[in-house]
């Protein structure tokens, strides 16, 4: 194992170069394992930590030398935790860029020690993706037998007792989404091909799923009632206080550039305008009350960590520096025009005129720079 930037495990890759993003119970190994040391709490079964561990481990617990890893609502921990020690599994709803999919990929590595089972749904993705499939070859010389099955990762998160992620399962296909109806209420899944005890997959304690779903997205209402009953819904709200999402976009983005090479850490000076230009063009107000047109493209935080990312590559790479406001001109023209043209309009419309009055250098440094949007 290697140290990443960060101080976590990186499991090394077969050419010897580390992995760009490894799952979380590889990033967080260390403190996994501290806080299974010393669990004295009761677990539901087939958990690898009690519910205030996973707790710990998630919002973090600087007495036992665990990081802080999602910035939101505690209670909304609580309350996923519990539904996953249910008979129902867990719906996470919200904007794009929230950290849905992290803190799915918490929860399944607090639960189970293993975020790795996980569908990632779309238009193309199919049953066999999701339950299992056949290994050709095997099937023609032996026929329908344990050997030729090809494990999907539901058929895996029930044989093994663990959590399944499924993300984006609104973009799936109706008829597809419900395919997970009978491992959800009955926790058993038929392969008809086999015969005897092998044609039944029975869940093994532990297993559960979590499911995620873009507000944005055409879908999110489209769920089977059915199916719907069988998940409980939480929300995932974006982060309200401003100190708050400035700090988590400044340790973000200074990981990413560690991790690319880039020694200059980004200048908070410039985070503040572009955290405070993300917030303002998200909720269409500015920081003294002015109404502004709100961009249809998404200004999340995920967004704003990308955007300080580039700004400070583009800084250093061109100029061995560590990126200006000058910079973040360049870098939002290819948010802003995502999704739709008018996007790019409304961007420079901001620029001209809710800049004029800001105080200090980086505003006046990106009113300056304003005419570098590209059209």
């Amino acid at each position: 194992m290697q140290p990443s930037p960060d101080g976590a495990a990186v499991r090394p890759s077969l050419d010897g170069a580390t992995v760009q993003r490894p799952p979380a119970e590889v990033r967080y190994a260390d403190e996994l394992a501290r806080l299974r040391d010393t669990d004295t709490g009761e677990r539901p079964p087939g958990w690898a930590l009690s519910l205030t561990a996973a707790r710990r481990f998630i919002v973090g617990d600087p007495s036992a030398g665990v990081s802080r890893k999602f910035v939101g609502d505690p209670s909304l921990i609580d309350r996923a935790l519990v539904s996953l020690a249910t008979s129902r599994g867990l719906m996470l709803v919200g904007e794009p860029g929230t950290a849905k999919s992290l803190l799915s990929e918490l929860l399944a590595a607090a639960v189970s020690g293993d975020s790795t089972l996980t569908v990632q749904g779309g238009a193309a993705t199919t049953e066999d993706q999701i339950k299992y499939s056949w290994n050709y070859a095997l099937l023609v010389a032996e026929g329908p037998n344990q050997r030729s099955l090809v494990r999907a990762p539901l058929l895996r998160g029930m044989a093994e007792g663990k959590v399944v992620r499924f993300e984006e399962i609104t973009r799936c296909p109706l008829e597809v989404q419900d395919c997970m109806l009978s491992p959800l209420s009955d926790r058993v899944l038929t392969i008809p091909e086999l015969t005897g005890p092998d044609a039944m997959v029975f869940a093994r304690d532990g297993f559960n799923v979590i499911a995620t779903a873009n507000t944005r997205d055409r879908g999110v209402n489209e769920m089977s009632a059915a199916l719907k009953r069988r998940f409980n819904f939480e929300t995932v709200f974006p982060i309200a206080d401003f100190d708050t999402e400035l700090a988590l976009v400044e340790a973000e983005a200074g990981a990413l550039l560690r991790r690319s090479g880039v020694s200059a850490a980004p200048r908070r000076d410039v985070l503040e305008v572009l955290v405070t230009t993300f917030r303002e063009l998200r909720t269409g107000q500015s920081a003294r009350g002015d109404t502004m047109e709100r961009l249809s493209a998404v200004m999340s935080t995920a967004e704003a960590v990308s955007v300080a990312h580039a700004v400070g590559l583009r800084g250093w790479f061109l100029r061995r520096e560590a990126g200006t406001a000058e910079d973040l001109v360049s870098c939002l023209a290819g948010t802003a025009a995502k999704d739709n043209s008018e996007d790019l309009a409304k961007l420079r419309r901001y620029l001209e005129q809710q800049l004029t009055w800001r105080r200090g250098a980086q505003w006046k440094a990106l009113h300056a720079a304003r005419h570098q949007l590209p059209g």
